[in-house]
């Protein structure tokens, strides 16, 4: 590959922050409200026009269970408080648009024994729940950052001193405290040149709508993946999620499939009227790149509790697993001031396609953001410096649930009572 050399130049300093986020999907907006409202000067980055990442960008809009599946809430705090947020001006259910609210039997008081056969959960319409981050973002004192990618991170040392970033200002540098990584893609981590592990098994999806003779329908289009990341029981064509001609490659296949499907029904039922609407404004990747810890989150630590959990999550696929989420999962190792969040996280297999989703987004997202803000009002913005201790009593002030009880299985915690 031929090269040229790019001239030097020096770049202004437009922003000094206490907590940068990179990514405002659902992990990155936890983050940053955690952030803030602890007290960090937070900026949160997005490359993008809108919050969600690909819970409202994407389409896919299910806030999956932030319960076990026997009754048991496992994710509480900013988890809980955006799954309500996502749904809160829904009357009643429009199940063909899939918009659903919480179940009842969730609210102040409800049936336990219903809480056991409808779980914490809810579907919502992707833009009203773009507005509502962007309000929680505004009180809270999030400065946000659209059209903004993230370039290069410049480390002094063991820590992130400045993120480089472009945007309608050109390339331009904000001076940073602690970093949180919710690009999605550990973009921030490969940028600072923390190990990272990244798969080529994407395949074509694209979450979108439709408008059948006036009705809006959603159409939760995929092909077929593994819940353990490989390919091994999926459907190509594959894609990697952190090359520019693979990402392009997948949005493109996904389109056509659409126009495919589109003209095919069309031809099925000429007297309808098919018309495609709100196509993804991302790519659907699952799994590209996170974090490469010296501790990995596997499907075999189900039901194990550690003594440096910042949350629990269920598995939105069964009822009956919980994880508990350790913080060594979210911070890097080599770059101190540098943690991750959502599907960054260093997680693998099945494990990791556990924490892609929304809940286990939200409360990876909160831990994070708390730690940031903590590492960097006391610490210089060192998250290995933080006392988990001290980090655990805050979550919990949040509202996070932090209960080593329910990460026992079922039975065991029957017993044990």
């Amino acid at each position: 590959m031929s090269t040229i050399t790019e001239p030097a130049r020096a770049l202004p300093i437009t922003g000094r922050y206490d907590v940068a986020v990179v990514g405002g999907g659902i992990a990155g907006v936890a983050a940053a409200l955690a952030a803030a409202r602890n007290g960090a000067r937070t900026v949160l980055l997005e490359r993008s026009f809108g919050l969600g990442g690909l819970a409202t960008l994407g389409n896919v809009v299910m806030y999956l269970p932030l319960c076990d599946g026997h009754g048991r809430q496992v994710m509480g705090g900013l988890a809980e408080e955006l799954l309500r947020r996502s749904v809160h001006e829904l009357r009643r259910p429009e199940r063909q648009m899939q918009f659903v609210p919480v179940p009842s039997c969730w609210d102040a008081g409800g049936d336990q024994a219903a809480r056991r056969e409808h779980r914490l959960e809810a579907a919502f319409n992707p833009f009203s729940f773009q507005i509502e981050m962007e309000v929680l973002c505004a009180e809270a004192g999030v400065e946000l950052c659209y059209d903004t990618r993230l370039c290069a991170c410049l480390r002094d040392g063991a820590r992130i001193s400045h993120l480089v970033v472009e945007n309608k200002d050109g390339r331009t540098a904000l001076e940073v405290g602690a970093v949180v990584d919710a690009s999605g893609d550990a973009d921030a981590c490969a940028l600072a040149g923390e190990p990272t592990v990244s798969l080529d098994t994407n395949v074509i999806a694209g979450w979108h709508y439709l408008i059948v003779d006036g009705k809006l329908t959603i159409q939760a289009m995929s092909h077929g993946f593994s819940e353990n990341a490989d390919r091994e029981g999926s459907d190509g064509p594959f894609f990697s999620g952190v090359k520019a001609s693979e990402v392009t490659g997948q949005v493109l296949a996904t389109r056509r499939w659409i126009r495919e499907r589109v003209r095919g029904r069309r031809e099925r039922h000429p007297e309808s009227e098919v018309h495609p609407f709100a196509l993804p404004a991302l790519p659907n990747f699952r799994m590209t790149r996170r974090l490469d810890a010296p501790f990995t989150l596997q499907a075999e630590h189900m039901h194990t509790w550690f003594d440096d959990a910042i949350a629990l999550t269920g598995d939105w696929r069964k009822r009956g697993p919980v994880w508990a989420l350790p913080y060594r999962c979210l911070r890097a190792e080599r770059v101190r001031n540098l943690l991750t969040a959502g599907r960054c996280i260093s997680s693998a297999g099945r494990a990791w396609d556990m924490s892609r989703v929304i809940g286990t987004c939200a409360v990876t997202g909160e831990g994070a953001g708390t730690a940031a803000a903590l590492a960097a009002r006391s610490h210089g913005g060192d998250c290995h410096a933080l006392s988990v201790p001290a980090l655990q009593e805050q979550l919990r002030r949040q509202r996070v649930i932090l209960d080593p009880a329910l990460v026992r299985p079922v039975a065991a915690a029957a017993a044990a009572s």
